[in-house]
């Protein structure tokens, strides 16, 4: 990768793979020429959402990485810290509409933040298609 690249990077559980989390990375990858996708591990699911994702963390890793939007897709960190961004050194973090972002901001004060608008949240959100046929096989 050369250095005139502008790296974005987000953050997510991206399980049950489905149309908002798709327009999500393409959102997020308008915001420079590189994305990078962090695929939140099993156990910081848990801990995080109080349930365990449907796919496992490679299973979700794997599906991010068929649909070919993502220029790189890792696993998160198995503790809850942050060092992919130290790692990576994005130049911008896009979040989602439902993501909690204060403590990345606080701690990472150089990098562009963007919160990205969501994709028809009222349907295309994991919780709510869980049950439904949206989801992307």
């Amino acid at each position: 990768m050369n250095k005139s690249m502008k790296k974005v990077m987000v953050f997510g559980t991206f399980d049950l793979l489905h149309k908002g989390h798709l327009y999500f990375l393409k959102e997020a990858k308008k915001q420079g020429s590189y994305l990078i996708v962090v695929v939140a591990r099993d156990t910081n699911v848990e801990k995080i959402k109080k349930k365990q994702p449907v796919h496992t963390e490679l299973e979700r890793k794997h599906n991010l990485e068929k649909t070919k939007i993502a220029d790189k897709v890792i696993l998160g960190e198995k503790e809850l810290s942050f060092d992919c961004i130290i790692n990576e050194k994005p130049d911008v973090i896009c979040f989602g509409y439902d993501q909690h972002s204060q403590f990345v901001e606080k701690s990472f004060p150089k990098i562009k933040y963007v919160r990205l608008d969501a994709y028809k949240p009222h349907v295309y959100k994991t919780s709510k298609l869980s049950k439904t046929s949206k989801i992307m096989k």
